[in-house]
C-alpha cells in the first residue's frame, strides 16, 4: 500500500479517519484549523463512499449493477446518470487500452481462487466460456434513455478495477465542497490529495518495494493528484509453481504473471486506478508505451524478475526524491 506523510505547521491540523469501506481500508484526512469543520467533512466523505459502494456493488441484489447483470442477454436496464457515465468512462478506458481494461472481466473472478494457495488450472472449456462472455464491446449503452444492455446471457460487469478510484475522487469532491482546501483520500493504495499545506510543506509519497514491504522503493513530492499502486503481493494464486496475480487479462481470461507491481501517477484517481490494472495486463513495455502517449500520466513498472521500468518523464519526478 502507498504510504503518505504530511508535515504541517501548528495552525493547521491533519485529522485522520481510518475506516473499512468497499472491502478495504480507507484513511480519510482533512487538513483544517477548525476540528468541527474537518470532521463534518470527513463524515460526509465517508457517507459518500458508502453511497457509491451501494450503487456499484455487484454482490447485493438491489444495486443497479446487480440489476444490469441479472438482465444480461434479456433486456436493457435503465440506470442513474451517475452509473451510466461511470460505465461510459470505463468503456473509453477499454478503447484506450485495447481491451486490457474491461469491466466485464469481473466474471473471471467467480472462477479463479486468489487465496495465495496452490490451485489448479481452469479447464479449457471454462476458459473458452469466459472468453465468449468477457468483451467490453458487448456492453451496449443508450444515452437517450440511460440504459445498459449486456448482450450475452451470463455476462457480468464489476468495478473492482476502477471503483475505489472513483470513490476517492467523489470523497475528495465532497470535502472540497465543504471548504476543506487540503486533504487526502487513501483508498487502500488508491491515493488522491489536493491543496497545498501551509508554509512550504508538501505531500510526500512513498512507493513500497515489493521485495521488502517495509522498505521504500521510491519517494517523491506530490502537490496534488493521485498515485495508485497495483501488485501481486497481497492477492494471488500459485498454479504449477507459478505465482499469478489477482488481475485477470480480460482478453484471455488468464491471470497476469509477468508483472509484479505497477504504480501510476495521474491527476485523477479513477483514471489511475483503471490504468494500473490495464498496464498490469499489457506488460512493462507496452504499458510504458501507452503511458508515454498520455498527457500528465507517469508510471513505474516492476516485472516478475524485479526489473524496473519508468515512463519517460518519471525520472524527472524521481529527481525530486527525498
Amino acid at each position: 500500500m502507498i504510504s503518505i506523510t504530511l508535515q504541517i505547521n501548528t495552525l493547521m491540523k491533519a485529522h485522520h479517519h481510518p475506516v473499512k469501506l468497499m472491502g478495504c481500508g480507507f484513511v480519510l484526512t482533512a487538513v483544517d484549523g477548525n476540528p468541527q469543520k474537518a470532521w463534518d467533512a470527513i463524515r460526509a466523505a465517508e457517507a459518500e463512499i458508502r453511497r457509491i459502494e451501494k450503487l456499484i456493488s455487484s454482490w447485493t441484489d438491489d444495486s443497479e449493477t446487480a440489476q444490469i447483470n441479472g438482465a444480461a442477454g434479456k433486456e436493457a436496464v435503465q440506470v442513474s446518470e451517475e452509473l451510466f457515465q461511470l460505465i461510459a468512462r470505463s468503456l473509453k478506458v477499454s478503447q484506450i487500452t485495447a481491451g486490457a481494461f474491461d469491466i466485464s472481466g469481473t466474471l473471471a473472478r467467480y472462477y479463479w481462487n486468489f487465496n495465495k494457495e496452490n490451485n489448479t488450472m481452469l479447464s479449457q472449456r471454462i476458459l473458452q466460456k469466459l472468453r465468449q462472455l468477457i468483451n467490453y464491446k458487448l456492453i451496449e449503452l443508450n444515452p437517450s434513455d440511460s440504459t445498459v444492455f449486456l448482450k450475452r446471457e451470463g455476462m457480468k460487469i464489476g468495478f473492482g478495477g476502477i471503483g475505489k478510484g472513483y470513490a476517492a475522487e467523489r470523497a475528495k469532491a465532497v470535502m472540497q465542497q465543504m471548504g476543506i482546501e487540503s486533504g487526502l483520500i487513501n483508498a487502500s493504495g488508491d491515493l488522491c490529495c489536493w491543496g497545498t499545506p501551509p508554509k512550504d510543506t508538501q505531500w510526500t509519497v512513498s512507493i513500497p518495494d515489493p521485495r521488502d514491504r517495509e522498505a521504500s522503493l521510491l519517494e517523491f513530492y506530490l502537490p496534488y493528484g493521485s498515485v495508485v499502486t497495483s501488485g501481486n503481493y497481497e492477492n494471488y494464486t500459485v498454479i504449477d509453481g507459478k505465482r499469478l496475480s489477482h488481475i485477470v487479462d480480460p482478453r484471455t481470461a488468464y491471470p497476469v504473471e509477468a508483472i509484479k507491481n505497477v504504480s501510476v501517477v495521474c491527476p485523477n484517481a479513477e483514471f489511475a486506478d483503471a490504468l494500473a490494472t490495464a498496464i498490469s495486463v499489457l506488460g512493462a513495455k507496452r504499458g510504458i508505451h501507452l503511458v508515454n502517449r498520455l498527457n500528465g500520466v507517469e508510471c513505474l513498472v516492476i516485472d516478475k524478475d524485479d526489473k524496473i521500468f519508468y515512463s519517460d518523464n518519471l525520472k524527472f519526478r524521481v529527481g525530486e526524491c527525498i
